[in-house]
This record gives structure tokens, sequence and C-alpha cells, in this order.
């Protein structure tokens, strides 16, 4: 089996996070961890690309040393420079630098003065009160790291995009197998909830298949904890379990829904079945012994008088009560969605020009975009000043009056400040169609400080979208605090909107706070923060966490035509 995409990502993440605890160069470590987030957004397989001759130098963020790089590993399934730093730096180093109050420096010092190379090596070294002693680690750090070591580890995680790389490559993997049926991914990746945890598989097939025996010799399996003739476990390269269930056409609605979940609104759906004298579970619902519904999961709610409810709505926080009622919201879909509204282009840190993003966005059939590339204060992403700015909305008039049947809209990502100014003033901003405004720095702020800067900033009435609300990166850096109900009602007053962040490292904002977003009467921009043509593609992301936050098209400003649309961004 081909080395998958959340491989190579994985490898280039801890050669990064080794290299910087290494202190190496920084441009060298951001390199990498770059070409990682690319990696994985890529809508096909690195080795498909090799395959079909593709010059992997020319994708965003690799150039000729990482494209070299890729293809060693993916000729021999491993990463020459990350072996060599963990036999220089051995041990769970990495693991280590993610604890509260470290980081690649603070680990480095660990290591070199008091020989810490895994949490019981850190451990050790706390309750000694041996910490104290280096430059820099007080009683306070000493406290928070003692508590954070006391917590159970937390299972990995996968993000959705890296867990539907794996799923689909699956899929395809047992659905050619003879006698396989039907193969589906059911669980949290069903749900498309932002992160999963494994991947619940569900296999109807004839007498002798055996599809537990095909997904055990799948290429990609590192180890084969559980094996038996309906029910099959894996662990792949990546550490993503798998557990498959072959299960009978009799009951394969009934066993979908139960490992759809969630665990709570099952248990919803079994008091209703309990309530009539039937039992339900994974075999069926039953009356008694007979089975009264299971072939489907429409038979099922039907028989429970309920409508059906989507994957995304079952998490038991109102939607059997609405099901029952016949008044579940009609979700937003791909299809609604008339054009993006956060595109970056190489004016600042993406990755091709104007034209190519335009290409890109007609292709998919959109309306309109707006262009969003970042203003000066963001100095690493070569941000716009007010001159740059200009000719940029210069260039882009122009470039409308070439094109029919779509617009491009002139727009910015623009700084919100610490004190909650905008990066660019006034004039500038005043002639562009709308304004992002978003934070990128000083995530410290206290809860009540990071409010009043952004509603400061939404006082400014250029300012039409706020983006990636809380700054979250899945995995990798916790929301800002941040005071999500008093921001909504500033908003709701201002005629403010708020971003859905479809880049599945932030889907920012998380979908209970989209759904709280559309009870405080605010609309959304789902929007992919594209910093390539292929960045588009991530809008079915941004897509199902609205589903998950009962968005429906209505709800969300890019599913309207461009005129509706300069009405919503008005002010």
């Amino acid at each position: 089996m081909p080395v998958q995409n959340a491989e190579i990502a994985a490898m280039f993440d801890q050669a990064a996070e080794l290299l910087e605890i290494k202190g190496d160069n920084p441009f060298r470590v951001r390199a990498y961890r770059r070409a990682a987030r690319e990696i994985e957004r890529l809508p096909r397989s690195v080795s498909t690309l090799l395959k079909t001759g593709e010059d992997l130098a020319e994708l965003p963020g690799i150039g000729k040393d990482l494209a070299g790089k890729i293809a060693a590993i993916v000729a021999s399934k491993k990463f020459d420079l990350l072996e060599q730093l963990k036999r220089e730096l051995p041990g769970e180093l990495g693991e280590i630098a993610t604890l509260p109050g470290l980081g690649p420096k603070r680990v480095k010092l660990l290591y070199d003065e008091l020989g810490v190379r895994s949490r019981d090596d850190l451990r050790r070294a706390v309750k000694s009160g041996r910490l104290r002693e280096l430059h820099g680690f007080g009683a306070k750090t000493e406290q928070n790291l003692a508590a954070a070591l006391a917590k159970p580890q937390a299972p990995t995680r996968f993000k959705l995009a890296v867990a539907e790389a794996e799923a689909d490559a699956l899929v395809a993997y047992l659905s050619a197998a003879k006698g396989v049926g039907r193969v589906v991914v059911a669980g949290s990746y069903r749900r498309r909830r932002d992160t999963v945890g494994d991947l619940d598989i569900l296999v109807t097939a004839r007498a002798g298949a055996a599809p537990g025996d095909r997904l055990a010799a799948y290429e990609n399996v590192a180890s084969v904890p559980a094996h038996g003739p309906s029910r099959t476990t894996v662990v792949l390269r990546s550490g993503l379990q798998v557990d498959l269930r072959a299960v009978p056409e009799a009951s394969y609605g009934a066993a979908l829904m139960y490992f759809t979940g969630s665990k709570a609104h099952n248990v919803a759906l079994r008091g209703l079945a309990s309530a009539r004298g039937w039992k339900l579970n994974e075999y069926g619902l039953f009356d008694g012994k007979r089975r009264i519904a299971g072939r489907s999961e429409d038979e099922i709610y039907r028989k429970l008088g309920l409508a059906v409810v989507p994957p995304e709505l079952r998490e038991d926080r109102g939607e059997v009560a609405l099901a029952k009622a016949d008044r579940l919201p009609q979700l937003v879909a791909l299809s609604d969605m008339r054009g993006d509204l956060h595109v970056h282009t190489d004016w600042s840190d993406g990755h091709a020009p104007l034209a190519e993003m335009v290409a890109a966005a007609k292709a998919r059939g959109y309306a309109y975009i707006a262009i969003t590339d970042h203003s000066r204060r963001v100095t690493v992403a070569h941000g716009l000043d007010p001159a740059r700015l200009a000719r940029q909305i210069d260039q882009i008039d122009r470039l409308n009056a070439k094109l029919e049947g779509f617009t491009v809209l002139k727009g910015i990502e623009v700084d919100i400040l610490a004190d909650g100014h905008l990066d660019l003033p006034d004039s500038v901003l005043g002639r562009l169609d709308l304004v992002v405004a978003a934070v990128h720095s000083r995530f410290d702020l206290s809860r009540t400080e990071q409010t009043e800067r952004i509603i400061r900033a939404m006082d400014n009435r250029h300012v039409s979208i706020v983006a990636h609300p809380t700054g979250r990166l899945i995995g990798e850096r916790e929301p800002y605090a941040v005071d999500l109900e008093k921001v909504f009602a500033a908003a709701h007053q201002r005629g403010c909107h708020m971003e859905l962040n479809a880049d599945p490292d932030r889907l920012d904002l998380a979908d209970v706070n989209v759904q709280a977003a559309k009870a405080a009467g605010i609309k959304l921009a789902i929007s992919t923060d594209s910093h390539s043509t292929a960045g588009f593609a991530n809008m079915r992301f941004g897509i199902d966490q609205a589903r998950r936050g009962w968005l429906s098209p209505a709800d969300v400003i890019n599913t309207r035509s461009l005129a509706k649309l300069k009405q919503l961004l008005k002010r």
C-alpha cells in the first residue's frame, strides 16, 4: 500500500518539532510545518501524483528539496532526516513540548541539563524539585506541569480531513473484493465531527467473502489486535484504528444507526422504542422476538414516528423532538454555495496569482469570490499596505471589466490590533466591497480584553465579517479566551457576520458555537481561507460543520445571489 498523505504530513510535523528542539533554522522548521499542512490538504495522494508524472516541486509550499524528500519517503516508506533526528534526540521530546508552559526551547534545556527524554523522566524531575534549578522555571511552571502530567493522556484524535483520506482509500480497497456489497464508514466520521478517534466500517457480503481477511491483508496495516468472522480490528501505520463489522442485510440499517451514534442520540431512540414496548439495538427494532424494522435507517425512524435525522444532527441536542414534530431544519448543502468570501493570492501569502484563483472559482460554478489578502501587520505573509492594496483594487477593477457572469469582490483580511483598532485606515477600507477582520496576535489577552478588542473592531462600520472567531488550530492551538455570547450580541446589533472557516485545520467556529451564533440571529459566511486553487475543495468541510451547527441556506450569506449578498454586506 502506498504511503498516505497523512503519514508524510505526520513525518514532516515530527521532524519540524525535533528540528525546533534542536535549535535549527526557524525558516527550515516553518517550511516542514507548512509543507505538512499542504500535503494534508491535497485532493489526491502524493503517490498518485508521482505515478502520473506531476512535478511535486510545483505544489504550494513544497519546492525542489522537499519534493525530493517526499519522493524518497514514497519509495522507501521512511524519512531519513526523521530517523536521524530520533537518534540524536531520542525519547518523547516532541510530545513533551506540547505540555503547558513548555515548548521546543525549554524541552531542549530539560534534555541537555536534566536528561529528560520521556514523561516519566519529567515526572521525576518535577517531584524531586530539580526543575526549579533551571533558569526560567519557577514554582508556577512546576505546578502546571505536575497537574498536566497527572492527567491521563487523551486518546489520539485525527482531523476529519486526515481520517477522510484514510477512509476513502479503505472503502475503495474493500469494495473491490469479490462478494462484498455495501461498505460504509459510520461513527463520528459519518456525523462529520471535526476530529475522529477511529473508523467504524460496516460491510455487507455474501457467504465466504471474508471482508475481515481482506482488511487484515491491507498493506497499510501496522497491527491486527483482533480478527474474527464478523469483526476485525486493525491499526493503520498512521495510528488510526479501524473496526470492521460484517452485518446481514436484514439488520444493516439498525447497525448503521447504532454505530453512527452518537451514544446520546441512540439512548433517546431506545427510550422511544421502549415506551412502545419495543426493543431497539444494533440488530433491529423488535416487537418481542419479531423484527419489525432494521433493513434501513429510514424504516426505523418512520416506525418510531420520526422524520429521518441527518447524521450530522445526531448529538441529542433537541433533534429528536423536532423530528417527532417533523420540524427538522433544511440543512445547507454544498450545492447551495454561490461563492467564497475569504481567498488569498500571491499578493500576500497565497500560492497562485489572482487570475488563477478566479479561474478555479469559476470552474466550481461560483458566481463570485472575495479576494482578501492579509494586511501589512502580518509581515510573514507579506501583507498589503495602503499603496499595495490600492494597486490590487485597480487590478481587480480591470479584471472585472473583462469577466462575464462572474464578479471578483474587493476585500482584505485586516488585522485587529491589540487595542481593537484595524491595521489599515478607513480611507482605503472604504474602497472595498467587504472587510474581513481577524485576530492574528496577542492570543494571551484576558477573556475580557479579547472580547472588548473584537467588539471594538466591529465598531468600525467597514467591518463585514469576523474571521476564524476563536483562533483555534485543531490539535495545535486552543481557542483564545473570548466571550462569544457578548461578541455575537454585539455583531447582531452592528449588522456584522461571523465566519465559519472551512480550513480543516481550523473549522472555526466549532459546531456548538455555530448553533449559538444562529440562535443569536447571526448570519455566517462559510469560507475556505484558500491559499491555493486546491483550497477551494475544503468548502465541503465547512458545509459539514455548518450542518452540525443546524445551519440552513438562509443562515449563510454566500448562498445568496451577488445582489442580495451586497445588501447583507452593507452596514
